[in-house]
Parts: C-alpha cells; structure tokens; sequence
C-alpha cells in the first residue's frame, strides 16, 4: 500500500463524482483522454499514484481543466 494511499482514495472518489455528474464513463474518458480505460479505472480505484501525463488526459477525456481534479477535501492524519 502507497504511503498517500489515503489521497489516493480522496482523489479516485473525486475523479468519480466528476465522471458521474458528466453522465460519461470511464471508457468516455478513456476514448476523448486517448488513454487505457484500466488507467481510468486505476486512477479511480486509487491503484497507483497517477503522473500529470494521466491526469492531462483525464481530464482532456472529461472535458475540464486538470485542476478541477485536485478540487477536493482532504485530511492528512498526523503522524504517531
């Protein structure tokens, strides 16, 4: 598991509402992003930690700025 699993998570599930709330799919976005749909699927499943390349193309295949992507809460634990 990444040490920033947990922003991982955050970002998949944001990466889902978007995707949701365009009534596209991840293979929409994969076809307009001219990426894998499993990259789609990695990246909202939080599998890996996913490049700018990635994120460019996300949402080039959504049709919105890659910031909206990063628009998201998040609480970072504090460390023990």
């Amino acid at each position: 598991m990444a040490k920033n699993q947990a922003y991982l998570n955050a970002f998949g599930r944001n990466l889902k509402q978007i995707i949701d709330s365009k009534k596209i799919t991840p293979e929409d976005v994969a076809a307009h992003g001219k990426i894998e749909t499993k990259q789609v699927y990695r990246a909202i499943n939080g599998e890996h930690s996913t490049g700018l390349s990635i994120v460019y193309s996300l949402a080039k295949g959504i049709g919105i700025h890659p910031k909206v992507l990063f628009d998201f809460e998040f609480e970072e634990k504090p460390k023990k």
